[in-house]
């Protein structure tokens, strides 16, 4: 019962969007990919660990379409949509080192799932240190009251298009009020599926439906890649 808690504490109930027909099938031997499917047995639960520190700011943003496939006409499934922040307005520390936020993009559905449940959204805000060590926020997108992650899926741009400026994004009102983390180490979801991503995942985030709305309609096939397996890794949670 107290493994279940802490799982409805990471990710509260979420909806089931079934298989994701047109993601990336690509797959890849390492034993240590992701994203994956959380469940209460691969939860570990340690007060001892480290403690993630967030510093984020009020930034600039420019948010542009990702393009991997070349073709303007067409939804790759390792496509997104980003926002580059100005360098140094966020930043996290973790074991003593600092990992500035170099950018955050979005899938949909969420990419990892929490007892085989998707949500309609997942943003992903990607850290890196001076060695080159990345490390990932995950936070699930629900549809609930209006956030500050509305004003960037309100600035999506077309594939191919000109990228759109934002004046002012406060960082820290993209994350939920409360940060318990479900931690593990991965890879990036994209190729080359690079190992060794520290991956932090919070509770979920809400933004409208209608920015549900505008994202999917980008990407009516979903741009997530399937959970990979977990082959003994554990899950740490930390509150």
């Amino acid at each position: 019962m107290v493994r279940r808690a802490a799982l409805a504490v990471i990710a509260p109930v979420v909806v089931a969007v079934g298989v994701v027909v047109g993601a990336p099938t690509a797959g890849s031997a390492p034993p240590a990919q992701s994203p994956v499917d959380i469940t209460p047995s691969v939860l570990r639960f340690d007060p001892t660990a480290p403690a993630l520190g967030i510093s984020y700011h009020h930034s600039a943003a420019d948010v542009a379409y990702v393009q991997r496939d070349g073709d303007c006409a067409a939804r790759g499934g390792e496509e997104t949509e980003q926002a580059t922040p100005v360098a140094g307005a966020g930043y996290v520390t973790y074991r003593g080192k600092r990992y500035d936020l170099a950018q955050f993009h979005f899938h949909t559905p969420s990419e990892h799932t929490f007892e085989g449940r998707h949500d309609p959204l997942e943003m992903h805000l990607v850290h890196k240190a001076a060695d080159g060590e990345t490390l990932v926020i995950g936070v699930p997108l629900r549809v609930g009251t209006p956030s500050a992650v509305d004003g960037v899926l309100a600035r999506l741009t077309p594939e191919c298009g000109a990228a759109q400026h934002i004046d002012d994004v406060d960082l820290a009102a993209l994350l939920p009020t409360v940060h318990p983390t479900a931690r593990y180490t991965g890879s990036l979801t994209t190729a080359p599926y690079t190992e060794g991503v520290l991956w932090f995942l919070m509770p979920e985030q809400h933004v409208t439906a209608a920015s549900i709305s505008r994202f999917q309609q980008l990407f009516p096939v979903g741009n997530a890649r399937p959970t990979q397996p977990l082959n003994g890794r554990t899950v740490t949670v930390h509150q």
